[in-house]
């Protein structure tokens, strides 16, 4: 399944994942730093979160490219179950 993300679509993404990104590297200079857990625990939480949402907008994205494919005729109805299936199963990964 390949993935076509419009220009807004990616650019949300993107900035999801540069925040973690961000987050993760505060995380680790925290650690370095022997920072309170409770503090290093609730930044680790915000990057985890930003990730979580970064991939539930690709699935969201891909779940909507198929049905638009399926609706105009350039993905085969037989190809429903198994694409299905496929995003099902991404879906479930991030959960």
């Amino acid at each position: 399944m390949e993935l076509d993300l419009a220009a807004a679509e990616l650019k949300s993404v993107l900035n999801r994942l540069r925040r973690a990104q961000g987050q993760i590297s505060g995380v680790i200079r925290m650690i370095e730093e022997g920072r309170d857990c409770e503090e290093v625990v609730t930044q680790l939480a915000a990057a985890s979160r930003a990730l979580d949402r970064a991939g539930f907008a690709i699935v969201a994205t891909g779940l909507q490219q198929c049905m638009t494919e399926m609706e105009d005729g350039r993905r085969p109805a037989e190809d429903r179950d198994a694409m299905r299936a496929r995003l099902e199963k991404l879906f479930l990964s991030l959960a």
